[in-house]
């Protein structure tokens, strides 16, 4: 056969055998052409080819080597006897292969080892691939590695294992080889991808420059899960689902491996230095530190062997400070094999002895080790040491014992606290509560707290029965504080006001849903099924509205409808040869029509004339624009009906590719879709767009109908007409209609899910995986809400439906759709036979055959006759490979018939439960990939229901137990509700708790609280009961502790995080990410962790857009809000940043406008990290940060950011350190000394040691610091920096010295800024840097300040000078005239920004608005001297009316600083002993005269809110009963009342009118305070903002809920109101309602016509005998009755009088008489005037006014009124015309 004619003649078997190598090399070559061409698997030609496929790979000849292995793959690739090769093959690509020169080669082997891994070989390429690692050959070992690193980067750590390959890596850094080692650093990073830290402890031992640059790479490591690129043969049809399923699982990293299995178990005992014992009793600390420090080294693996450690532990003992030297690493790994005595027997008293250490560093250390000592032990073991310190005199270790009683507590279950233990501890805590410490009495509090939530209230109340109400308080508060703080953020609903002791808190509080809306999001639309219906909804037809039926007419009965309704002229131009003409005849077209109503078009006439000739084949484009538009028009304003619709749409379809005329031809196709429903437009026009042959026509129709669905919603459409469709368009030629066919398929995505990739998996592998592409864009979205038809006009309806009902007739899937095969024919008796054989090589051929069938049909029906019988049978098979064999046939079921599975759970679905019992993993772990296809497509219910799944339980088989648990963990989270049946579960999990096997005990705990949640405590605690006594114990032990679980985190694998962290690691994002997902709209949320910083910078644009549409949404989410932007603070992409600050900004102006106050722990959670940013390089960030920080102060209180700021300092980064100095400098300029915490001394001698620091700018902020509290406190300073070294206090002088001198210069000007003012704050009311423009001398002269730097009452700052007030500093605000310039001639100029903000000028003066300020904030003042010192300044302030300007202004600043006085008083002054009770009367006279003296000129300028807190606070004062014990008591209660009734009659009205109504309200005012007024005053009030505030008080308290309130007073005052008001104003008081939405469901109308109704008939005679009393009761009317009387003595008044009332006729009477006696007695006395009188009246003539206004009120008239009695009189005519509130 030397002839190569020879040769080539023989079989290519053959030629793959012979000697010659280009025999060979021919053979490979037929070879792969032969295996490219067979279609089926299973031919007998594969089977010629089995034994030669090593030969392919082993090849000797390089250029036949490469033929034989693309032959070898594509052998592989399709063959299904090709794993029957697996180990030889891949044995020889290792040998053979992978050490060739040719990289082609190694590619391929490495693809041959990759496509085994695909068919299920995994285990076998993993081995042999090791065993390639130990070759000689440093190539072999790269591409092993390599092949190592593919495989688990496609295939994932499920498929490809991580632990053999974990083991191996210590060795591959060890290798000589650099490309060996750079490649095994490329894997390392790749298994930390799957399996993160788990890795860390493998490789600690390697070489540490490999292990930092590892570190550096995995920091580079992308946060979310790796996703696995390529599947197993048996996942393949479920690729799209395990898709789908990754992307929804985003983030979350699950290792396969537990950490502690990867670590080898150390023995440290015997390595231990000999002398160990003997240095940690050493005197010297060296060797006691020596000791330790071998120890700490000997523990760094966690993982120790079992030993005896008493003797070390005893050791450890006598040095306690072990702990933090080290770090716990001891103590964590031997609690593990050490046993549960350690912390008690040994180290816990001495732990508690330590807490004494001053150090915060060593006490968190204990505590650390305190806490780990905790989990090996219990409480009641602990009790008796803990109760032994709680007596200690040392208040820290008091504290610490108890903080870490309540975290042991809060950890701990109710039976671990049996009231043996629970009696003691709160007898101790009882003390501790009245304890002289602060510190000792919180931790207390919260040991309670923490008691009470574990416990129950009612198990601890009776033992605080002695605590006071504040204390009790107190501990409810904490109480409260503790349950939100442990919840985990799942039900956020609503949020509620921050208060003192509320227990919702800003962090853990419910949120308000509202800002899930961010920027409008639509709502999800429901799927679709089959028949067209939406998923969840009641079966509606697509079109609610009636169809519109229509004949088709003649052309001549056409002409004559549209003759009827067109111009002559329009019709005759219309067939006109001028495309003028027909241009002129389609205006007046579109003219006509748009005057027609509905009922006139004749739709299918006017579109006949449209279609006259040249009709839809006008070559004008004008006109043809014009008749698009008019088709439109008609369409949508006539009955346009299908008929019509008809005879354009192969027209407008034809058009529709034009360049010109496409946009018209669209909208009027939208049109018609609008008319004639969408479905039925859908389907025609693209049926007619598909027989034409414009590849441009069909590209844009299918673009228009993407759209289109988009507006009309995917309701009623016909899904597998558009497939077929869509199926025509991506086999074009045309690109641009493929294009726009996969585009179409997205937006179908949208609506049908990922089922919809089913119709589409036989397209080609390109096509696929566009289609794939564009669906992957779409994963997330949520299609939008419909905009037009008939979805639109239902929407509403859809809303109410009842969701148990849409999810019951929504069960039905998208793959319903789908046509479906009937295969019990084709399963025959004699493929059941072979299924059931004895032989198993004909049982496989059985299983084969079924699988091929199955696999034919794709989508099958239910009825598959005998096969589930069969199918069970081989379930229990005694061949693996046959059992693993039928479960991917009964996986590949479950995917082929869908829903219909149902049918089959109980026959074939609970057998393939009994399979979780067998032995082999590979075996158990393809029973639950089963299992979990089957729930996919049946759901839990059946599964659940009847008895089968607790005896499956039941059994006694450890695999089964535990793989079953955890299946029913897995899939009962997701469920609402189930069936009754699963209480027949609960005995058998009992059952389970108690197994001998641990992993089975640990499934079982696992899935208590998901028992629980579905079936109750009770329910489950009542089974126990039928146990054994001793099961029942250990039962219900772990019953309330799976409870105390769920109550402390009804997400109980969720454990909350404090936000505090150096740099955020990956479970504070991911926390923060599961807070905001119920708060946020979900394309927001993966915005905003998305690892892309671009998407970050769109959603914070999408954020800044919808800030002020959502200002609620963001407030009650404002703790994760500044949570997320703290993540952003530690980004290193400055746009991002910049972003970011912006947003800030935004988001403290918008907060400083609703008057928001931060909460501590919204701030904790944010302003330390925004302080971080002070030290950042570049200065745009400095000076955002800087402008966030001023804003700060408008919404959290400055002494709070103070110690903040001061922490800022410790940095090592010097710019943050200047930068926090300065910031500390400009908060004592503006708020004093006070601001500094926790006190001045201690602040300042920290701010004083950086004196002394080596950077300049940090030396100098300092400095300048320590100069501002100078200027405040004068040579004091010295006495509160404490001790400094001599050059550090040179410098302070010498820096003193300068200030002085540097204040002299006119030249000097700072910058002023805006004084930032927190409504609620008056500290905070004052100038972040105060200046001037003017001369420090010239101003201290003005301002008359003194230089005295000795301690003062009230400080320089707040001495007022009158006069200056007066001149308000005109002569030294004057500007010279300006130069005048053109300024077009003017060239800009570019002036530098300054590279530091300008440090605070403590020597300038303030201006006197700040000086006003500045006393202001003094009123609120605890001291009650300098409180009465601003008082009576600011009353001299007001009194001289100089500067109004400055006054007007401070107006509601200084009645609220007034106001908090009087809670002051109440709450605290009044209460305390100690004050004296006459300083007490003198500050309320100061108040009321002050308030009198801003009444009289500036009543009117004060706001509503705060006259309402200002009457409020007088109400409380008069109410109070210990006023009246005051010494001046009545006196300050008359004042306040004569104070009352000068506010209402100089205060604007209807603030006033508003403020009243608002008491009422609230339960405050009881009498009719305004109403005495409203006659005189009604003119000027506003009446339609009253009646807006008394809608909405009745909206809030309805009829219904008046009538059941106790005291029904305020209802009653305002219906007295209303009245009031009706009788004033009449039947136009329903004009004044204009505020009022609704206002036919208000009821307030209806509440006014009533009462205009029933005093209409009474209107003329009450009107005539108010004026005539209101007359007759005036004495100047009185007067002038009496004189007409006079002069015309024959007039009878008894006429008149007849009509009056009894009263008011008998004062009228008495006041007669009364005049007369006056004339009588005194005639030479002139008669009063109603004019002003020029002549100066005597005291007699007020006396007899007084005597006779007395004798009207019917009182009595003494005959002697002494000026005494003259002012009590008046005294009491002011109380009797004022307000009484009693």
């Amino acid at each position: 056969m030397g002839d190569d004619s020879e040769w080539m003649k023989l079989p290519v078997d053959q030629k793959c055998e012979h000697k010659v190598w280009k025999a060979r090399l021919t053979g490979y070559e037929e070879a792969l052409k032969l295996f490219q061409r067979i279609d089926d698997e299973k031919s007998p030609e594969w089977g010629k080819f089995l034994g030669l496929i090593k030969k392919f790979v082993t090849e000797s000849n390089a250029v036949a080597q490469l033929k034989g292995l693309e032959a070898a793959l594509a052998f592989v690739e399709r063959a299904h006897v090709a794993n029957r090769t697996v180990g030889e093959v891949v044995n020889g690509v290792v040998s053979k292969v992978f050490n060739q020169p040719k990289a082609r080669a190694k590619e391929l082997g490495s693809d041959i080892c990759l496509m085994y891994i695909e068919i299920e070989k995994a285990e076998i390429v993993q081995e042999e691939l090791i065993k390639g690692l130990d070759n000689k050959n440093p190539k072999i070992v790269l591409a092993c590695v390599e092949t190592i690193h593919r495989a688990l980067s496609e295939f994932g750590a499920k498929t490809f294992s991580v632990k053999s390959i974990v083991k191996l890596l210590p060795k591959l850094f060890e290798s000589r080889e650099k490309p060996v080692r750079d490649e095994a650093k490329l894997l390392a990073v790749e298994v930390y991808k799957w399996i993160r830290d788990a890795l860390r402890p493998s490789l600690q031992n390697i070489n540490t420059v490999q292990l930092k640059e590892l570190e550096e790479e995995w920091a580079k490591v992308p946060s979310g899960a790796p996703r696995q690129s390529r599947f197993l043969r048996s996942q393949q049809d479920l690729r799209a689902k395990y898709e789908q399923q990754q992307q929804q699982a985003e983030s979350e990293v699950d290792p396969q491996v537990d950490p502690y299995e990867l670590l080898e178990p150390v023995e440290i005992l015997s390595k231990m230095p000999k002398d160990f014992y003997e240095k940690t009793e050493a005197k010297k600390w060296q060797e006691r530190k020596e000791a330790l420090e071998a120890l700490d080294a000997l523990t760094k693996n966690p993982k120790l062997e079992a030993g005896d450690y008493g003797d070390l532990v005893r050791a450890l003992k006598k040095v306690p400070q072990c702990f933090y030297d080290l770090q716990l690493n001891a103590l964590l790994g031997w609690h593990r094999v050490y046993g549960r005595s350690l912390g008690h027997m040994l180290v816990v008293p001495t732990i508690l002895e330590k807490f004494k250490e001053k150090k915060a560093q060593v006490v968190q250390a204990l505590a650390e080790a305190i806490d780990a000592v905790f989990l090996t032990t219990t409480l009641q073991n602990l009790s008796e040491d803990i109760l032994a310190v709680m007596d200690n005199k040392n208040p820290s270790i008091k504290q610490q014992a108890s903080l870490f009683l309540a975290r042991s507590i809060r950890l701990s279950t109710p039976s671990a606290l049996p009231k043996t233990l629970v009696k003691p501890l709160c007898c101790a805590l009882l003390k501790q509560v009245n304890d002289s410490a602060p510190e000792v009495r919180e931790a207390a509090f919260e040991v309670l707290a923490s008691m009470m939530k574990v416990v129950g209230e009612r198990a601890i109340n009776p033992f605080l029965t002695d605590l006071d109400k504040a204390k009790l308080d107190k501990v409810s508060c904490t109480f409260h504080f503790i349950a939100f703080h442990t919840s985990c953020f799942k039900c956020r609903t609503s949020r509620i006001g921050v208060g003192t002791c509320a227990p919702p808190r800003p962090g853990v509080l419910p949120r308000d849903p509202a800002f899930s809306k961010v920027a409008g999001v639509p709502k999800k639309a429901k799927p679709v099924t089959a028949g067209g219906k939406q998923q969840g909804g009641k079966s509606k037809n697509a079109a609610e509205t009636k169809e519109v039926t229509e004949t088709e007419l003649s052309m001549e009965v056409c002409e004559e409808k549209a003759a009827a309704v067109l111009p002559a002229t329009c019709i005759k131009q219309l067939d006109s040869a001028n495309w003028k003409e027909r241009l002129a005849g389609m205006e007046e077209f579109l003219k006509a029509v748009e005057l027609m109503d509905k009922n006139e078009i004749p739709c299918q006439a006017l579109v006949r004339m449209l279609a006259k000739k040249p009709g839809w084949k006008e070559t004008n484009f004008q006109v043809m624009q014009l008749k698009l538009q008019a088709l439109a028009l008609v369409a949508q304003k006539g009955r346009f009906s299908k008929t019509s619709a008809s005879l354009v749409l192969d027209a407008l379809v034809d058009k529709v590719g034009d360049v010109k005329c496409g946009g018209k031809a669209k909208e009027a196709l939208t049109a018609i879709g609008e008319a004639c429903s969408l479905p039925w437009t859908a389907e025609q026009v693209v049926s007619m767009a598909f027989t034409q042959k414009n590849p441009k026509n069909q590209a844009e129709t299918l673009s228009w109908l993407s759209n289109a669905v988009k507006e009309f919603g995917f309701a009623g459409i016909n899904v597998k007409a558009f497939i077929t469709h869509v199926k025509t368009a991506l086999g074009a030629t045309n690109p641009a209609v493929r294009t726009a066919a996969i585009c179409l398929l997205g937006v179908m995505y949208l609506y049908m899910g990922a089922p919809l990739r089913m119709f589409f998996e036989d397209e080609k592998a390109a096509l696929l995986s566009q289609i794939d592409a564009e669906f992957q864009k779409m994963q997330g979205q949520t299609p939008p809400a419909p905009t037009r038809g008939s979805n639109k006009r239902s929407e509403d309806q859809e809303k109410g439906e009842n969701p148990e009902e849409q999810e019951e007739e929504g069960s039905a899937d998208v793959v319903d759709l789908l046509p479906r095969v009937d295969i019990s024919d084709k399963i025959t008796e004699e493929m059941v036979a072979k299924i059931g054989d004895k032989n198993w090589k004909i049982r496989k051929e059985g299983l084969d055959e079924m699988a091929a069938v199955i696999s034919d049909a794709k989508f099958i029906k239910p009825t598959v006759g005998n096969l589930p019988i069969a199918l069970k049978a081989r379930l229990g098979d005694s061949n693996k490979i046959l059992v693993q064999q039928t479960l991917s046939i009964l996986k590949q079921l479950a995917t082929a018939m869908g829903p219909g599975l149902k049918q089959h759970v109980k026959s074939l679905g609970i057998p393939v439960i009994t399979v979780l019992g067998d032995s082999k993993n590979t075996v158990r772990a393809a029973a639950l990939a089963t299992l979990s296809a089957w729930v996919e497509q049946t759901g839990m219910k059946e599964w659940l229901e009847g008895e089968e799944l607790s005896e499956e339980l039941q059994r006694e088989n450890a695999f089964l137990r535990q793989e079953l648990l955890g299946w029913l963990t897995e899939h009962l989270t997701t469920l609402r509700s189930v069936p009754s049946d699963m209480l027949l579960c609960v005995a058998p999990l009992y059952a389970c708790l108690e197994d001998r096997n641990g992993d089975v005990r640990k499934k079982a705990q696992d899935a208590l609280p998901i028992f629980m949640t579905h079936l109750g405590f009770d329910k489950m605690k009542k089974t126990a009961g039928k146990l054994k006594p001793g099961s029942k114990d250990q039962v219900v032990a772990l019953l309330e502790k799976a409870r105390s679980i769920m109550r402390i985190c009804p997400c109980w694998r969720f454990t909350v995080l404090k936000w505090n962290f150096s740099s955020p690691r990956i479970e504070y994002i991911e926390q923060l990410k599961t807070q905001m997902a119920p708060c946020v709209a979900k394309w927001l949320q993966e915005e905003l962790f998305h690892p892309d910083f671009q998407h970050h910078i769109k959603a914070i644009s999408a954020m800044i857009e919808c800030l002020e549409a959502e200002k609620d949404g963001v407030v009650s989410c404002l703790d994760l809000i500044l949570k997320w932007f703290t993540l952003r603070f530690f980004d290193t992409n400055t746009s991002v940043l910049m972003k970011a600050l912006e947003f800030l900004k935004l988001l403290f102006l918008s907060l400083d406008k609703q008057d928001y106050q931060l909460s501590d722990l919204e701030a904790s959670s944010f302003i330390p990290y925004l302080i971080l940013k002070m030290g950042e390089s570049k200065d745009v960030v400095r000076k955002d940060v800087r402008a966030i920080m001023d804003m700060l102060c408008k919404v959290y209180p400055a002494s709070k950011i103070f110690p903040f700021v001061m922490e800022g300092t410790k940095t090592k980064n010097s710019k943050q350190r200047a930068e926090c100095l300065e910031e500390l400098g400009c908060l004592i300029s503006l708020c004093g000394l006070l601001v500094c915490q926790p006190t001045p001394a201690k602040a300042l001698k920290e701010i004083a040691v950086h004196i002394g620091d080596r950077d300049t700018s940090v030396r100098n902020a300092a400095l300048n610091t320590i100069v501002v509290v100078y200027n405040k406190c004068g040579d004091q300073v010295y006495k509160l920096i404490g001790n400094l070294s001599d050059k550090d206090m040179s410098m302070l002088e010498e820096r003193i010295k300068r200030s002085g001198k540097e204040m002299a210069p006119p030249s000097k000007q700072v910058e002023e800024k805006i004084p930032r003012v927190p409504p609620s704050q008056a500290n905070a009311s004052l100038l972040r840097k105060p200046s001037s423009n003017e001369p420090a001398c010239e101003t201290s002269s003005l301002l008359n300040i003194p230089q005295s730097t000795g301690p003062s009452l009230v400080t320089p700052e707040f001495s007022l000078d009158v006069a200056l007030l007066e001149n308000d500093l005109a002569p030294i605000c004057e500007l010279p005239d300006l130069v005048q310039h053109k300024l077009e001639d003017l060239e800009p100029v570019a002036f530098p920004e300054p590279k530091t903000r300008p440090l605070p000028a403590p020597f300038d003066l303030p201006s006197p608005t700040t000086t006003i300020n500045l006393v202001i904030s003094k009123i609120a003042c605890g001291d009650l001297n300098i409180s009465m010192q601003a008082l009576t300044q600011m009353d001299d302030v007001f009194r001289q009316r100089s500067s109004p300007d400055a006054m007007v202004n401070n107006i509601n600043q200084f009645l609220i600083a007034t106001v908090l006085q009087l809670r002051l008083i109440n709450s605290t002054h009044m209460a305390d002993q100690r004050v004296p009770k006459e300083d007490i009367s003198k500050l309320y006279s100061c108040i009321v005269g002050s308030i009198m003296t801003v009444i009289e000129v500036f009543a009117r300028e004060a706001s509503s809110g705060v006259l309402k807190d200002l009457i409020e606070g007088l109400l409380t004062v008069i109410l109070d009963p210990r006023v009246e014990d005051l010494q001046d008591g009545r006196q300050i209660i008359c004042s306040i009342n004569i104070l009352l009734g000068k506010l209402f009659e100089k205060g604007e009205q209807t603030n006033l009118l508003r403020c009243v109504c608002v008491c009422v309200c609230i339960g405050f005012l009881t009498n009719y305070v305004m109403i005495r007024f409203l006659p005189e005053t009604i003119a000027s009030v506003n009446l339609d903002r009253i009646l807006l505030d008394i809608h909405n008080f009745m909206k809030v308290f309805p009829r219904e809920r008046l009538h059941k309130l106790p005291n029904d007073m305020a209802h009653r005052t305002l219906k007295t109101l209303l009245h009031t008001l009706c009788r004033l104003t009449g039947p136009k008081i329903l004009d004044h309602l204009t505020l009022v939405e609704n206002r036919k469901e208000s009821e307030l109308e209806a509440h006014l016509k009533k009462v205009i109704k029933s005093s209409a008939a009474k209107l003329s005679r009450d009107q005539e005998n108010y004026l005539l009393t209101k007359r007759c009761v005036c004495l100047q009317d009185l007067i002038e009755l009496w004189d007409y009387k006079q002069k015309h003595p024959d007039v009878d008044l008894n006429y008149f009088l007849r009509k009056l009332s009894p009263s008011a006729r008998a004062s009228v009477e008495r006041g007669l008489i009364t005049i007369r006696t006056e004339r009588e007695g005194k005639a030479n006395m002139q008669p009063p005037t109603t004019g002003t009188c020029s002549k100066e009246l005597k005291p007699s003539v007020f006396r007899e006014r007084l005597k006779a206004f007395r004798q009207l009120n019917g009182l009595d008239n003494k005959d002697t009124l002494t000026s005494t009695g003259v002012c009590k009189d008046a005294l009491y005519f002011c109380n009797s015309s004022t307000l009484n509130p009693i």
